[in-house]
């Protein structure tokens, strides 16, 4: 059973991101329109916040993983330390710190790849995506839910029950296929060893050779 506090603690931490956006979106419409401002315009950073396209699903990600899409880059924003322990495949690890220095701009601020900020949840990814999104980058999403979702969906997935619809098994069928891509065994699945038994030698067959019958000897007068 999930523990109550936990859920009061990440439900506190969601609203406190959403009010640092509209606070920040709100802020930048409010600024007076001499100002200059690199990157996106205030009413489009509000509009990309509340857009829910921005977040990609662990099914999708795990997708584009095993078909190899080359056109998807994932940064995880997480600790170094984090990232060692765990990591998505294909992943690089850019610490939220980190993201906006100048030898790592380059990974976010280019029109070639989709780019797809993790971490453990959305909080810190979505920070990326906030800082990212205000310089005026494109091609810039969240996975939705993090490692702790991936982990949760892909890797683990729920076994479903009877009385579930047909859908929900056909989705389970799915993720645990891909689970299996991605190096997971399941009991069912591992082959067991059979037992050979050794063949026995045939035993050799002597064929005898018929003798000749002696010819009765012929008299002569």
């Amino acid at each position: 059973m999930v523990n109550r506090n936990v859920v009061k603690v990440l439900s506190f931490r969601y609203m406190i991101l959403a009010a640092i956006f509209i606070l920040l979106a709100a802020g930048l419409v409010l600024l007076p329109k001499y100002q200059k401002h690199e990157g996106i315009v205030p009413e489009k950073l509000l509009s990309n916040a509340i857009n829910p396209q921005r977040y990609i699903s662990t099914d999708k990600l795990a997708d584009v993983l095993i078909n190899q899409d080359p056109s998807y880059l994932l940064i995880d924003v997480r600790s170094e330390d984090d990232f060692t322990k765990y990591s998505i495949p294909n992943s690089v690890n850019i610490p939220l710190a980190k993201l906006l220095d100048d030898d790592n701009k380059s990974y976010i601020n280019q029109d070639q790849y989709n780019v797809v900020f993790i971490s453990d949840d959305n909080f810190y990814a979505d920070q990326a995506w906030m800082f990212g999104n205000r310089l005026g980058y494109k091609n810039l999403k969240v996975l939705k839910g993090g490692v702790n979702e991936w982990y949760s969906t892909i890797i683990n997935p729920p076994v479903p029950t009877e009385e579930m619809p047909a859908n929900d098994f056909e989705l389970y069928n799915t993720r645990k296929a891909a689970s299996m891509y991605f190096g997971v065994a399941y009991p069912d699945q591992v082959a067991k060893p059979v037992k050979v038994e050794p063949k026995k030698a045939a035993p050799t067959q002597v064929v005898p050779v018929k003798k000749k019958k002696k010819l009765p000897v012929e008299g002569g007068c």
